[in-house]
């Protein structure tokens, strides 16, 4: 291996490779304590319980599941170089076809069907995108036009005149089943109403998780490891990243690049399909016409706040999914408590950016987070205004702070044409 040097004989200056942050189970339960210790300390200091109780985590983990699923479905896409901004309309999709089966054969054909109508959305994007090399964000925006326009007509012809149903909206479902450790609500409601620090905002936690739990919040957080596994332990996973990376290299090696994109795409409007059945059974016991609420341009900002990893994505599926659960149950109090928990976390992340040399960086964080924490200081309540606006600021501010860190895959929204060389 030889090395260049320049004409004074001397080999040219190298810059060392900036070390990554590794996430580790054991940082993420640090990171975990760390935020948790925060919600502890913003809840002794304001007075506001439902800044870290049971009930607004609970509600937390509801919100970020339909979240996490529709980012689980972008992941899978742009993994194989497929841009998907048409989660919103499969997402509709899929609670338009809970709705439909689910009153007429269950819960349970409600989910299956959610699940297929969403993966007609992926296949319809696919064909578009893989087949016919349209533009990806022009035939995603198609697509949620299309589920919108669809299900709108749809209703009105299916649900108009059944009982119960309508124009904008399907008769009842019945439940799923729910699941939770035995035993445990009762110790642990104890120590929560105790108001201890930390150990009772650990409590609420614990309760949260193992109490009350809907078949799809289990069915979702396996998604996501079995979603680790494929694409990151199996040979088909790493065909998959490839068509992402270098579409022309993989097929060199044999790889049939369409079929993998194909299989992505539509297996990411099964996950978005499937995040609508849990908006319409298990949220609201019925298809509701705009219960989606923008949750798949959510869910795709999760994802890219993950930097395209199920991890990061569960992390930020659950930071959106906790400030629409904050703004619905608490309102302007306790969004107000959790101004004192995002200055002190700009405050950090400033002291982590000037760290790592980035001055201007860091300077400009400590400036916003001055602001937020003195906001703070001088009112007692957040207007109700900006409490509906909490999770869409959350998306934004987050992604600010992430984007340095972000690296998409290589040829991802790139058409491809199969023989094209590089």
């Amino acid at each position: 291996m030889s090395t260049q040097t320049s004409a004074t004989g001397a080999a040219p200056p190298t810059t060392a490779p900036r070390r990554q942050l590794r996430v580790t189970p054991f940082t993420a339960l640090l990171g975990l304590l760390a935020l948790l210790g925060l919600l502890a300390f913003a809840r002794l200091v304001t007075g506001t319980a439902d800044i870290a109780s049971a009930g607004t985590l609970r509600a937390a983990l509801g919100a970020a599941v339909p979240i996490g699923l529709a980012g689980l479905g972008g992941l899978w896409a742009e993994r194989a170089g497929v841009v998907n901004i048409g989660l919103e309309g499969m997402l509709i999709l899929g609670t338009w076809g809970a709705g439909f089966a689910g009153y007429q054969w269950g819960p349970w054909a409600g989910v299956v069907a959610a699940v297929l109508c969403g993966a007609l959305g992926g296949l319809l994007h696919a064909l578009a995108t893989v087949t016919f090399a349209v533009d990806h964000i022009v035939s995603g925006v198609a697509i949620n036009i299309l589920g919108l326009g669809a299900t709108q007509y749809l209703s009105a012809v299916v649900f108009t005149g059944v009982p119960g149903g309508g124009a904008t909206q399907s008769p009842s479902v019945a439940d799923l089943p729910t699941l939770g450790v035995p035993g445990l609500d009762g110790a642990l409601a104890g120590i929560e109403s105790r108001g201890w620090f930390l150990l009772s905002d650990a409590a609420a936690l614990l309760r949260a998780a193992t109490t009350g739990l809907s078949v799809l919040t289990l069915l979702a957080a396996a998604l996501f490891v079995l979603t680790w596994f494929v694409l990151w332990r199996t040979a088909f996973g790493l065909r998959l990243r490839s068509c992402g990376e270098n579409p022309a290299a993989a097929e060199s090696l044999g790889v049939d690049v369409y079929l993998h994109k194909y299989v992505a795409v539509v297996v990411s409007g099964a996950l978005a399909g499937l995040g609508g059945a849990y908006l319409a059974i298990v949220a609201s016991s019925t298809y509701r016409e705009g219960q989606t609420g923008g949750r798949g341009f959510i869910g795709l900002a999760a994802m890219i706040f993950g930097n395209w990893r199920p991890g990061g994505l569960a992390v930020g599926a659950g930071l959106f999914g906790y400030t629409d659960a904050l703004q619905l149950r608490g309102g302007g109090a306790s969004v107000h408590a959790l101004l004192l928990v995002v200055g002190v976390v700009l405050l950090a992340a400033a002291a982590w950016q000037l760290r790592r040399g980035r001055a201007t960086r860091a300077a400009l964080v400590v400036g916003v987070g001055a602001l937020v924490l003195l906001w703070f200081f001088l009112t007692d309540v957040v207007p109700s205004d900006f409490t509906r606006m909490t999770p869409y600021v959350a998306t934004l501010l987050v992604l600010a702070l992430a984007a340095q860190r972000l690296r998409m895959p290589a040829a991802d929204g790139r058409p491809y044409r199969r023989g094209e060389v590089e």
